[in-house]
């Protein structure tokens, strides 16, 4: 796999809209300039891997938007170090820009066919999650709660009580709720019961699916 002169230099174009639509995050920013998200895709469609659009990848999924990954990523407001839950690992693009800015990742994907090969994927180019786990994001992951934020990368009807359930007091929750479109939305745990919600905007996610077995 390389990553070329011409790809850096695509890379910096794509950071520079970026910042023409709002990013300011430097961290989030110099993540994105330093990924190669052209890795992420079929070779037959890097000339698309540097605009600012999702596309479709298997599974009928796709890699997001890069203005959403790092939308999402500066709402999370974390620092490196923090530890972050992922729901919908997806392409593993999103895992890359939270592990190249030095969060502690655990991330989940439901389906079974992209969890496979981004699971093998992710190490091979340098990224390594804390976890990676095939399993009903709905859920969270209990287990090794709380967390200093949680992202979710897919639209989901409804936001699910577990997840709130496994943030610090401080942390953020970021997720993209409705049905054809999602209202990017913040909840931020001030107590143990108590949460303040925020939103951001309507953007356009595949489904979060929910095992109903």
């Amino acid at each position: 796999m390389k990553d070329t002169f011409q790809h850096k230099g695509m890379r910096k174009k794509l950071v520079e809209t970026l910042v023409r639509k709002g990013i300011s995050n430097a961290d989030v920013l110099a993540a994105i300039g330093r990924i190669p998200r052209h890795w992420f895709m079929d070779s037959g469609f890097i000339d698309h891997a540097y605009v600012d659009k999702a596309f479709p990848i298997a599974a009928d999924q796709t890699i997001s938007q890069p203005f959403t990954v790092a939308r999402q990523t500066e709402l999370l407001a974390l620092l490196p170090g923090a530890k972050v839950l992922e729901i919908g690992t997806g392409s593993g693009y999103q895992s890359a820009v939270l592990l190249e800015m030095g969060m502690t990742l655990f991330t989940i994907e439901r389906q079974n066919e992209l969890f496979k090969k981004t699971n093998l994927f992710l190490p091979k180019i340098g990224y390594r999650p804390k976890k990676m786990i095939f399993g009903d994001g709905y859920k969270g992951l209990p287990n090794e709660a709380p967390f200093d934020g949680i992202i979710v990368t897919a639209g989901a009807p409804y936001v699910p009580k577990a997840l709130l359930a496994q943030l610090h007091v401080g942390a953020r929750l970021v997720i993209p709720v409705g049905d054809e479109v999602q209202i990017m939305t913040v909840f931020t745990r001030k107590s143990a019961t108590e949460f303040e919600k925020e939103t951001y905007g309507e953007f356009r996610f595949v489904p979060l699916l929910e095992d109903k077995n």
